[in-house]
């Protein structure tokens, strides 16, 4: 900190330490607001035990509650916790030396003492729904701790180390890798999160790392990128290849559909190529490289693939121009400050995993590893299942990207299937007579083609409050019988967010027919485009059409370009989007992760309302309440 201190002193920046109630700082806390309550922090990353600082488990270990560069009084404040981990992280005094001037800049141009708006940090959630995934459910199966156990740990004993242990260990880590791993609190609140608090979790993240490491090894050796660029999934996804955000992106790689489409990621409604494991490690290769290239420092670029590169570019400029990470790091959104520390503690944790008694949960899946084989004509699962005896749990497993169990293939269209090595001969010999099956369903070649032929004038459509299934039907022109044979639909009850499949017997009606339009307001706003955001996206948050977005911005086209300008005219006050509670009576076959995914929700949402533990079991005819 010292460092820190004597290249700013000269510029009277302020730095408070002390324990007074009414101090602005705490260590590793900056209370810009004091009348907001609830500062959280990890207490293991302040030497302050006395401060009185309630610490919520659910956090994912959120060092920073508040915009912790602020401004009073024209007097730069910055909490103590940032100057540590910007002098741990550089050494260069000439980067401190233009970092300092880029903050006094940034006295001089703004005023601002607000904290930032709080994001919701998706990372935990990923964490949290790996344990929900219906495969490691079904199996129930257990680590295999006792033959990887070389340090003789006691079960269930979590060791942890001093920080000088930590930061040798990542030292030697760096001198493997091109990429500039350092240790730091930001670092170790990360470190706590995989190694202590969610074990069990990490450990299932674990044995999927056998699954999908080596395909991810392969294709960085292929663009000559670091290999522990691997880890990153990691993060974006806790390796669940089925893994998706409120923010509408899929994948063990996370991408958004505007970012999949540039590398030739395509969605269809039978096919969502963000979910094939090859193609999207393809495409995130690709796309990182592409970043790297840009910024010439592979922790901006992993900023940019998390936030965008027009925030990156937004903070490298409020940081005078320097590109390197840790410099712009107090100017990133903050939820992307967590983001760079927690791929750097993922690539301690799953090297050092022995060391913590961590070890693989196995799934049970990988005993004869897995191949590809390229079907050429249209083939559903259950032909696989019925005539190879494929367990059907082992088909969606490895090929996630196929929505309905359909693999659209033709001869000028041949599609991939990924599956257990054990199973490829049998694929190849009775490949023919696979196209012909016919399944106890009545499943067969027929069928399929009829199916792909009507999928293609299929569309989605999302409820909206206040919508029911007659005035969807006159909307479409269609009629309430036809919606509900198309949806299996047993009764006229539809919620809002539930998808509607509709196959079109004419276009939709004018929006102008809708039965519950919404009242705007006459006051505009200007959105600016981000990165990943398309028209429809931008629509869904202000409660608007793409078709009004594009009459208000006079636009012909559905293209945006990152950094656009939008007019918007949001809802008036007084329009409420509240879909009113929604209760979920358990059925058959029914779990935590399908039905976060059914209703739009997190796990731990459902598991919080329901006061429902990490262990808990559902039963048939249980009430969840999904949303108050």
């Amino acid at each position: 900190m010292k460092r820190l201190v004597s290249q700013l002193s000269f510029i009277s920046l302020l730095f408070v330490m002390t324990l007074f109630s009414s101090c602005t700082i705490f260590e590793g806390i900056t209370f810009l607001n004091p009348d907001k309550e609830d500062i959280v922090s990890n207490p293991d990353l302040s030497n302050n035990i006395d401060a009185e600082v309630e610490f919520e488990e659910d956090i994912y270990a959120e060092t920073f509650d508040e915009d912790e560069i602020a401004f009073h009084d024209s007097t730069l404040i910055i909490s103590e916790e940032i100057a540590d981990i910007i002098n741990d992280s550089i050494s260069d005094p000439a980067v401190l030396d233009s970092l300092t001037l880029a903050l006094q800049e940034r006295i001089d141009s703004e005023n601002s003492g607000e904290a930032i708006v709080e994001e919701s940090d998706v990372m935990l959630e990923m964490i949290e729904d790996i344990a929900d995934i219906p495969y490691f459910e079904q199996n129930k199966l257990q680590s295999s701790s006792k033959s990887e156990n070389i340090y003789n740990y006691p079960e269930g004993y979590v060791p942890t180390f001093p920080d000088s242990v930590y930061a040798e260990r990542i030292d030697k880590l760096r001198g493997q890798t091109t990429i500039e791993l350092v240790y730091n609190k930001h670092v170790k609140s990360f470190i706590d999160v995989y190694a202590v608090r969610k074990r069990d979790h990490t450990c299932r993240i674990l044995g999927l790392a056998d699954i999908y490491f080596p395909m991810f090894e392969q294709a960085l050796d292929k663009y000559d990128m670091p290999l522990e660029i691997k880890y990153l999934a990691v993060v974006e996804s806790a390796l669940n290849p089925r893994a998706g955000s409120h923010a509408g992106a899929k994948g063990l790689w996370q991408f958004m559909y505007a970012t999949g489409k540039t590398y030739k990621l395509n969605v269809t409604s039978l096919v969502d190529d963000r979910m094939d494991p090859v193609k999207a490690t393809e495409a995130a290769c690709q796309h990182l490289l592409d970043l790297y290239n840009e910024y010439d420092d592979w922790f901006l670029a992993l900023a940019a693939y998390n936030s965008g590169a027009g925030n990156v570019n937004k903070a490298i400029t409020r940081a005078g121009g320097l590109k390197n990470y840790w410099a712009v790091w107090p100017f990133l959104p903050k939820e992307t400050r967590g983001y760079v520390p927690a791929f750097i503690a993922v690539n301690y944790v799953m090297s050092y995993s022995q060391e913590h008694n961590l070890y693989p949960t196995d799934p049970g899946i990988m005993a004869d590893g897995v191949d590809s084989v390229t079907v050429h004509e249209p083939l559903h699962f259950d032909q696989l299942n019925e005539m190879l005896n494929i367990p059907m749990d082992d088909i969606k497993f490895f090929n996630p990207q196929y929505k309905a169990n359909i693999i659209p293939a033709n001869a000028k269209n041949p599609m991939s299937l990924r599956l257990p090595e054990k199973y490829i001969d049998s694929f190849i010999v009775h490949e023919k007579e696979l196209y012909n099956f016919v399944t106890k369903k009545g499943i067969d070649r027929k069928k399929l083609e009829e199916e792909m032929k009507k999928v293609s004038d299929r569309s989605v459509h999302i409820v909206k409050s206040g919508e029911n299934l007659g005035s969807i039907a006159k909307k479409y022109r269609i009629s309430v019988n036809q919606l509900k044979t198309w949806n299996r639909l047993k009764g006229t009850t539809i919620y809002p967010g539930q998808k509607l499949i509709v196959y079109s017997s004419g276009a939709p009606m004018a929006q102008a027919g809708n039965s519950n339009p919404v009242e705007r307001s006459t006051e505009q706003k200007i959105h600016t485009v981000k990165s990943g955001e398309n028209l429809s996206v931008i629509a869904k948050k202000y409660r608007c059409t793409v078709t009004e977005l594009k009459k208000w911005n006079n636009l012909k086209s559905n293209t945006l370009q990152i950094g656009q300008k939008l007019k918007v005219y949001p809802p008036a006050n007084g329009s409420s989007s509240s879909s009113g509670k929604i209760v979920h009576t358990v059925k058959s076959g029914d779990n935590l992760w399908d039905l976060s995914k059914k209703y739009g929700v997190s796990v731990e949402q459902i598991r919080k309302l329901n006061g429902l533990s990490s262990k808990a079991v559902l039963k048939v005819g249980q009430k969840l309440v999904i949303r108050n």
